[in-house]
């Protein structure tokens, strides 16, 4: 049996260093191998930790090229610890293709739990749905954000995003325009300095923002509550009729589009019941 080495995909602070876990550091000093993000920013934090183990390059664009050589580093026998900046690695950040090519060839990989935004945010979110969607950071261009936000529209679940400070502003205006009235939580620079975890209505989100600079500055968790059931009323078989028309010569949604247009009745209710009308005729 071949003697592989092992994948420890490594979770590091997101902002305060005292995050880190014993069992983390345990396995930075231990590894043959630190394959980091950014040398540079995590090498300055594994000084201050007093590890001096050897570090490579693996980010979003030289994973592809990097990550044959590590995988036969690995099949060799060496040990490699993957980190990313801050927080967990490939959620959200590099390092997913190394660990599928890493199953792929046989090699063990071993979680080290730790920081990650994400799990923070929600923590200290208040949301009381049975289940949470994660789905990272949305499309920078504002068409491909807004389509992808047309998909989460009706799903029941609490939506989580992580979003950059110079597309803050833009994306509070898509998900109102999109989702409409939600409850929002915005968590901002977790653990870090200026942290601050506060919840407000959607519609109030773009002014909270514009009133203070500041609250525009560092890494967002934004998190959505879900949508609420939709109660159909008497016109709902007239609404019926029209998407049905409508559906013969359109796609799925233009056709809800132009019904909301024409009846007055909401994109996303007009969506989910065209939905639901292509199911029951497949």
């Amino acid at each position: 049996m071949q003697n592989f080495g092992t994948l420890y995909v490594v979770a590091t602070p997101i902002g305060n260093l005292a995050d880190i876990s014993q069992r983390a550091l345990d396995t930075l000093r231990q590894v043959d191998l630190i394959a980091a993000e950014d040398t540079r920013h995590s090498g300055q934090m594994l000084v201050r930790m007093g590890i001096s183990t050897r570090m490579t390059a693996l980010h979003e664009h030289n994973e592809q090229r990097a990550t044959p050589a590590l995988i036969a580093a690995l099949q060799y026998g060496q040990n490699i610890a993957l980190i990313t900046d801050a927080g967990t690695p490939a959620i959200s950040d590099p390092g997913a293709l190394l660990v599928a090519a890493a199953h792929e060839a046989g090699v063990r990989v071993v979680p080290i739990p730790g920081a990650s935004a994400v799990v923070a945010a929600l923590s200290a979110a208040g949301f009381t749905a049975p289940g949470w969607l994660f789905y990272g950071f949305l499309p920078a261009r504002a068409s491909a954000r807004r389509n992808a936000l047309q998909d989460l529209a009706q799903l029941p679940w609490t939506l989580v995003f992580y979003e950059a400070p110079h597309r803050i502003t833009e994306c509070i205006a898509d998900l109102y325009a999109v989702l409409g009235e939600r409850r929002l939580v915005i968590a901002r620079e977790l653990t870090k300095l200026y942290e601050s975890v506060h919840a407000l209505p959607l519609s109030e989100a773009a002014a909270w923002l514009a009133a203070d600079s500041q609250r525009q500055r560092g890494e967002f968790v934004l998190m959505l509550s879900g949508a609420q059931p939709i109660k159909m009323d008497e016109s709902e078989s007239q609404l019926r009729d029209t998407l049905k028309v409508l559906l013969e010569e359109l796609p799925l949604k233009q056709a809800a589009h132009l019904a909301a247009r024409l009846t007055g009745v909401k994109k996303n209710i007009c969506y989910q019941l065209a939905l639901s009308m292509r199911d029951e005729s497949a």
